[in-house]
């Protein structure tokens, strides 16, 4: 089965030799987010607010380029470098997700790139 790489301008480019995404039949797999805009500048959002909610963004962008939308997402990996952001990501995830809510999983982590506080990625299952 042929891999598809998944592109779009409104997320931001990949900072390495990564595609945005890949499509292997009717799974998506969507690359770890952090805050850049879809320019990719710098620098991120102060708040982790605004970080929880660019990364949604950009992985909403990256699910819809590949025909989808989060609400496909079946596997979210949430990685924070501070567990006091739990209940927050938790609070914002709401306002992306409907139920049935992905399968998910938090890992704590000492650094992620560009100094973000949080990152995702995720697994799409389409039609």
């Amino acid at each position: 089965m042929p891999h598809e790489p998944i592109q779009t301008p409104l997320a931001p480019p990949a900072i390495g030799p990564y595609s945005q995404a890949i499509r292997s039949g009717s799974t998506v797999y969507l690359s770890g987010q952090i805050a850049l805009p879809p320019e990719g500048s710098m620098p991120l959002p102060v708040e982790i607010r605004d970080q929880v909610r660019r990364v949604l963004e950009n992985l909403q962008a990256v699910a819809q380029a590949a025909h989808g939308s989060l609400q496909d997402t079946v596997k979210l990996t949430v990685y924070l470098t501070h567990p006091a952001h739990f209940p927050l990501v938790n609070e914002i995830m709401a306002e992306y997700f409907q139920p049935p809510y992905p399968a998910r999983t938090t890992v704590g982590v000492a650094w992620l790139p560009k100094d973000a506080l949080v990152a995702m990625d995720a697994v799409l299952a389409l039609g």
